[in-house]
């Protein structure tokens, strides 16, 4: 894959250089580069961003240096348009399902933003060239793009074959099939009055593989029950079905249903 990103801190994304990103980079699994916008300026001040049509606080973005960088990027892909991601707290929540999609591209260019945000006429025009998905962290302002940049990147890097030495440990992670990630522990078995639970030492796997499902469904429904809604609960076996009632749910058509009242 490779990955391009467009910062005027581009000092910004120097972790990448860091940790399982780094060491993809390093053996060529990921093709990634990062682009200053500033040498696509023409005037000796490198001049980026200008007063807001309308008035208001902040600037905003140009166009042209925009246009300029995505334009040189646009063109050392592959025949197919990229992807082109812009951060905004006005896009698409970024999911762990938008990750595997995006770990599936061949090119992915990141605009990271600043100020007031980027002419909005850069994002209309791009479409022409890139396929543009504005995205979101979350429902939270950032002073740039960088912040955003760096977590996407890691989401979808760690996904590509060979990135991940266990390529298990992606399986059971957290949101990788709609839940949150079981509890974890390591030795040693007995630490300041707290145990490990006794089934992680019991040796039966299938009674350690389903305590931590079950283990799955309390966390969710303590912690992001929201998660519950898009669950599918539709072929559950009886004794998953037992502790969703335990957590005060039921299963109806398919779906789970919180009860009133329920905890």
């Amino acid at each position: 894959m490779r990955i391009d990103v467009v910062s005027i801190f581009p000092e910004y994304l120097a972790p990448l250089e860091l940790s399982l990103i780094g060491k993809a980079r390093q053996d060529g699994l990921l093709d990634l580069a990062v682009h200053d916008l500033r040498g696509f300026t023409s005037d000796r001040h490198r001049t980026v961003d200008d007063t807001p049509y309308g008035g208001g606080a902040g600037m905003v973005m140009k166009a042209e240096p925009w246009a300029l960088a995505l334009e040189s990027i646009a063109g050392e892909g592959t025949a197919a348009k990229p992807v082109l991601i812009v951060p905004s707290p006005a896009g698409e929540r970024f999911t762990q399902a938008i990750a595997h999609q995006l770990a599936e591209e061949e090119q992915l260019v990141f605009a990271c933003g600043r100020y007031e945000g980027i002419d909005e006429r850069v994002i209309d025009w791009a479409r022409e060239h890139f396929r543009v998905r504005p995205m979101s962290l979350g429902d939270y302002v950032l002073n740039g793009g960088e912040v955003a940049v760096l977590a996407m990147v890691e989401a979808v890097g760690r996904l590509l074959p060979g990135v991940v030495g266990n390529p298990e440990s992606l399986v059971e992670e957290s949101h990788s099939d709609g839940l949150l990630e079981y509890p974890v522990y390591t030795k040693p078995s007995e630490w300041r009055g707290r145990e490990v639970p006794p089934v992680l030492l019991s040796g039966n796997h299938g009674k350690i593989a389903q305590w931590r499902r079950h283990e799955q469904f309390r966390r969710t429904a303590d912690r992001r029950p929201d998660l519950l809604s898009d669950f599918d609960a539709s072929n559950l076996p009886r004794a998953d079905r037992e502790v969703f009632a335990e957590l005060g749910y039921d299963v109806v058509d398919g779906r789970l249903m919180r009860r009133e009242g329920g905890t």
